[in-house]
C-alpha cells in the first residue's frame, strides 16, 4: 500500500505530510480489512471464527475476476 500511495504521490507531482500519508494508508488498510472479512463472511463457511487468509484470497480473486471482466477480457 505504501508503495501505492508513493507512486500516485510522484505521478501527481504533490508533496503530501506524515499526517496525510498516515490517514491515506490507515484508510486503505481499513478497506482490505472489510473487504477481508466480508469474503470471508460470505465464502469462508460457517463458524466461530472468520478464516482471514481464505477472505483474503477470495477478496483479491474477485477484484481480479471483476477488472478482467470489466475490460471485456472474459
Amino acid at each position: 500500500a505504501c508503495s501505492g500511495l508513493e507512486m500516485s504521490q510522484n505521478s501527481m507531482r504533490l508533496s503530501w505530510t506524515r499526517e496525510e500519508v498516515d490517514e491515506k494508508l490507515h484508510q486503505i488498510m481499513v478497506n482490505i480489512h472489510k473487504n477481508c472479512a466480508q469474503a470471508a463472511r460470505e465464502y469462508g463457511g460457517s463458524g466461530k471464527f472468520l478464516n482471514y487468509v481464505n477472505g483474503a484470497n477470495i477478496a483479491g480473486f474477485k477484484k481480479v475476476a471483476d477488472a478482467m471482466l470489466d475490460q471485456g477480457l472474459v
